[in-house]
């Protein structure tokens, strides 16, 4: 038995099979193939998917940001049908016997060096290009995880690192947990995980090996432990803690139904999170008084090369909403950049993602799609209490505009006789220092503010939530994070407005009391994590 130690994500034990996959470029190595005509196949396949996907985005492209700027696709489409470039890729797998993933990146690097020196003029200067291409090819290739899920047979994921697009798609029938080698506890990977009650382990760095590809792995997701083929005690022991866990979790589900009210009176709204249709029935499973926050940006990430349709939004808002019954459900506006990236929209390079091109400032520069988007969900307003908040929110000019757009969107639905809530709450996130600096004048703008404990605290600390080499200088109870949602509280009900917090300090049961004597109205948790929530506050005296 070998035994790895990481950091524990989402509780639980898991034992299966270990599937691998590879993720990113630290993983691409040589690896020499048995079949190389399946390989050349499997290369080909990605290959024509890769142009097909190149067309439908240059399509799109042309229509958002005219033929001129689309262009760039149609030459990246013509790298991958270049036949010298296939050929060279084509020739390191037959030749040398080795694997589609490392033939690529070797012929896009040898692509480069022939660019530049001219024998390639339509591809001069366009290094970044090249590789982007690559990328897209070795992108198409790793889907192929998801392929596991269509099996019968249940399984553990394990891969260098599991992306949130990735995360989001993760069937819990099929992935009984993951375990990874790099990435951090605050991720949006790691929130997923909690959300879905998936048992997960994450930084297991070069520990974990692709040799323990097919052996039995048991993921210990309370003491963030990993043993590969474990033995008859490990697995007894584990198996009485899953015991434990589950009587535990019978007890608490003797709470449904009951108040969230301390021992002197004072209520507070527990909510849950949640990030796809899917999680719905968990949020109705834990009693939870309603959606405190749907992230509605996975619906993108999950739809592939192509936009979620105004339909498509609809349908999902609308089952909330219909779920939900009298029970509020907060929808927030698609949060996309940083770790979350969507292929149906081409957000670029960003040097520094984590502050970067994300939030409401994609919003405001791609204005059809939100406006889609916002249409969407006032349609389903029309079906449940449903209310409307806006990410990323750093001025009141950027409020202004948002509302600007909901009131056009609520104009052609109008004109068109569709109905809408026309009173729907408007509310907005808090999760940068200068949110909460003009926390008095945003709170006169809207109808709640949300706080997004997660964001707040890796801009207030200057600690991206993705480096895991600041892991352990993270505190989620540094005192000037506590003086700011204390002084947003105060600025929001000085205006007589509703405020929760849905990041995960608002799970972190030290907290809680804390939360509650500011004045906090509502928290907003991981479905899995509601009951236990109550359970603290019914607790407090």
């Amino acid at each position: 038995m070998i035994t790895l130690t990481g950091k524990k994500v989402s509780e639980g034990i898991a034992i299966g099979k270990l599937s691998f996959y590879k993720r990113d470029s630290k993983e691409i190595r040589r690896i020499y193939v048995k079949d190389v005509e399946k390989e050349v196949q499997r290369f080909q396949k990605a290959r024509q998917k890769g142009i097909q996907e190149l067309k439908t985005l240059c399509d799109t492209a042309a229509k958002e940001v005219g033929e001129a700027n689309a262009a760039i696709f149609e030459m990246q489409q013509m790298i991958l049908e270049d036949q010298d470039f296939v050929d060279q890729i084509t020739n390191i797998i037959v030749e040398q016997k080795l694997n589609a993933e490392y033939a690529i990146q070797s012929a896009a690097e040898n692509f480069i060096s022939v660019a530049m020196a001219g024998d390639k003029n339509y591809v001069q200067g366009h290094d970044a290009d090249i590789k982007d291409v690559a990328n897209r090819i070795l992108r198409i290739l790793a889907r192929a995880w998801k392929n596991k899920m269509l099996t019968d047979e249940p399984f553990v994921l394990a891969t260098g690192e599991l992306y949130p697009s990735e995360a989001v798609q993760l069937d819990k029938t099929k992935v009984l947990g993951f375990v990874t080698r790099y990435g951090t506890i605050n991720s949006h990977t790691a929130v997923l995980a909690r959300t879905k009650g998936i048992p997960s382990v994450i930084g297991l760095g070069e520990a974990l090996k692709k040799d323990y590809e097919g052996k039995t792995i048991l993921v210990d997701g309370f003491e963030g432990k990993v043993y590969i083929e474990p033995d008859y005690t490990t697995i007894t022991k584990m198996k009485q803690k899953q015991d434990a866990n589950h009587t535990q979790v019978q007890n608490l589900e003797r709470l449904k139904g009951k108040e969230n009210i301390t021992q002197s009176g004072q209520k507070i709204d527990v909510c849950a999170n949640i990030g796809s249709r899917e999680d719905i029935e968990n949020v109705l499973r834990c009693d939870a008084g309603g959606i405190g926050l749907f992230r509605s940006e996975f619906l993108y990430m999950e739809n592939g090369m192509k936009l979620p349709t105004e339909e498509q939004q609809f349908q999902a808002y609308k089952l909330a909403a219909e779920s939900m019954g009298a029970k509020k459900v907060v929808i927030r506006t698609a949060d996309l950049g940083g770790d979350k990236t969507a292929e149906c929209l081409d957000l670029g390079e960003d040097s520094n993602p984590a502050i970067g091109y994300r939030g409401i400032r994609v919003s405001m520069d791609k204005e059809d799609i939100f406006k889609t988007q916002l249409r969407a969900i006032l349609r389903a307003s029309a079906f449940g209490n449903i209310s409307i908040m806006f990410p990323m929110i750093t001025s009141i000019e950027e409020v202004t505009w948002a509302k600007d757009m909901l009131q056009k969107a609520k104009k052609e639905l109008k004109n068109e006789k569709t109905a809408y809530d026309e009173e729907i709450p408007v509310g907005v996130m808090i999760e940068t220092p200068a949110a909460v600096m003009i926390s008095g004048e945003l709170a006169r703008e809207v109808d709640f503010f949300s706080i997004g404990t997660n964001d707040l605290s890796q801009f207030t600390l200057g600690m991206d939530r993705q480096n895991a080499k600041i892991d352990r200088f993270y505190n989620p109870h540094h005192p000037a994070l506590l003086k700011m949602i204390r002084i947003i509280t105060n600025n929001v009900h000085l205006e007589g407005k509703h405020i929760s917090v849905c990041g995960d300090m608002a799970a972190d049961l030290e907290l809680t009391e804390y939360l509650i004597q500011l004045g906090i109205d509502e928290l907003s948790v991981a479905p899995n994590q509601v009951l236990g929530l109550r359970k603290k506050i019914r607790e407090i005296q």
